[in-house]
């Protein structure tokens, strides 16, 4: 997780959520880096607050809703391989221990809500309802698989309308026709999304690696924002499959 000052001469790791939630470091003010959520206030940045990886997947698969001032209380279950969970290591995050195993952590308190919740707000202030999220340890090493299950009147051919519309202009975060694997993500700058409806509940899926668009992907993604570059520039990456 990074946080970039404008001119690239300074980094800091130490206390993101407080960068994120906060937008102020001394006399610095930090904008949150997520481009799908604000891109022209990003080009515009003199320091971005990097998203988490948790973070970006579940909100990537909850901002079109948010903007239309759809979204009612969410239960969220994610997944992440032994590259994500912490950056201490500990027994949990080796993969000698996550080998033919998984367990849950964190439950309803990971620190990734905090943001989530300040980026669904701006967007639908109305917004007073629970994001019930229980996040997993995989026994995989790369790649964040979420799904978000909620209520909603939308007919599913209106919620894939309305997902690919807020998505059209973003590079890296599609709308599929069918469901989704971690595979086609892992190794890409890419957040893929599947939708689907059973009665009134609406299942969003979304999926990203953890290292990229999760961390460092999107940080220069950013970067290539804030200096007028081509906002794919240098990542145009070949994923695991097609």
């Amino acid at each position: 997780m990074c946080l970039i000052h404008g001119d690239f001469k300074h980094f800091a790791a130490p206390k993101a959520n407080h960068f994120r939630l906060h937008g102020k470091a001394g006399d610095r003010t930090f904008v949150y880096g997520l481009p799908e959520y604000q891109r022209e206030n990003i080009k515009k940045a003199g320091n971005i607050a990097n998203p988490g990886c948790f973070a970006t997947t579940i909100q990537l698969g909850l901002l079109p809703l948010a903007k239309e001032g759809l979204l009612k209380e969410v239960h969220t279950t994610g997944i992440t391989g032994s590259t994500g969970a912490g950056q201490k290591l500990q027994d949990t995050t080796q993969f000698t221990w996550r080998a033919n195993n998984i367990s849950a952590y964190k439950t309803l308190t990971h620190q990734h809500l905090g943001e989530i919740e300040q980026t669904l707000k701006s967007l639908q202030p109305g917004f007073r309802e629970s994001i019930n999220f229980v996040p997993w340890r995989g026994d995989f090493t790369r790649g964040i698989f979420v799904s978000s299950t909620l209520s909603s009147n939308l007919s599913l051919e209106e919620v894939n309308r309305l997902y690919k519309t807020y998505y059209k202009d973003h590079p890296f975060t599609r709308v599929s026709d069918g469901m989704i694997d971690l595979k086609q993500v892992v190794n890409t700058n890419k957040c893929l999304i599947y939708l689907e409806k059973v009665g009134d509940k609406l299942v969003v899926h979304s999926a990203l690696d953890n290292l990229l668009k999760g961390a460092s992907g999107q940080a220069v993604q950013n970067m290539n924002l804030m200096f007028g570059l081509d906002e794919s520039e240098g990542l145009r990456l070949k994923g695991s499959v097609f």
